[in-house]
């Protein structure tokens, strides 16, 4: 990621756009195969330079999903839920990701979808990263993607509002869970670049590095299956 100051979320920022094809992203390759909807809902930073992606998937059978991005050596998959024709998956990514390439440069990925083999991925730009720069270099790294859109916007869009965000904590956590989540929160875990590492915010809960991994790795898969059946 890149290592600048955090964004301030009210400033101005640019909104890039690229067009995706092709069988080397597995979102893209996966609306192809499956005639089906990818549609990225959450994307957090994990330990050792990877990402936790979430992917809502429709119309697709979750058992065929799983198989088509196996084959993907960078890529390991997990079903989070299913509803009806749609299901969750997390997909942890280790390289070769456009989404995460966007974050290593700076950029806020927000829209990542493809349907019929066709890809788009969104991502804002806080105003202290060099727009020009992150397209050059996300071009030079995917010379097959092509930039469709450039735009200013009035400010970064936050993940959940403050009602639901509240509520969600509420309602799907347990107390433990919500602990690790409202203080790694404050400490500035999910700010973008990070203010805290996972261990910093370990030390001041008191607790090994390894339980709040796998405390707010628990908390934010309830938090976004809860997100996308509040949307069914």
């Amino acid at each position: 990621m890149a290592n600048n100051p955090p964004a301030d979320r009210d400033a101005p920022v640019s909104e890039i756009e690229f067009a995706l094809r092709g069988s080397k992203y597995p979102f893209v390759a996966l609306s192809d195969a499956e005639n089906c909807a990818v549609e990225l809902v959450g994307m957090l930073p994990r330990e050792g330079d990877r990402y936790a992606e979430f992917f809502n998937v429709n119309g697709a059978d979750p058992q065929r999903v799983l198989a088509l991005v196996d084959e993907y050596e960078t890529v390991e998959a997990s079903l989070l839920s299913a509803y009806d024709d749609i299901a969750l998956f997390e997909f942890l990514v280790s390289d070769g990701c456009p989404a995460q390439y966007l974050g290593t440069l700076g950029g806020l990925p927000r829209t990542a979808r493809a349907t019929d083999g066709e890809g788009r991925i969104v991502a804002e730009v806080p105003a202290q990263y060099d727009t020009g720069s992150i397209v050059d270099d996300f071009l030079d790294a995917y010379p097959d993607a092509d930039l469709t859109g450039k735009r200013e916007k009035a400010g970064i869009d936050p993940m959940f509002s403050g009602g639901t965000y509240r509520q969600l904590l509420s309602t799907q956590l347990t107390d433990k869970q919500r602990e690790v989540v409202e203080t790694a929160f404050e400490a500035g875990y999910y700010e973008w670049p990070r203010e805290a590492t996972g261990e910093e915010v370990a030390e001041e809960l008191g607790i090994a590095s390894a339980t709040f991994s796998e405390q707010i790795h628990a908390a934010e898969r309830k938090l976004l299956a809860a997100l996308l059946e509040d949307t069914e």
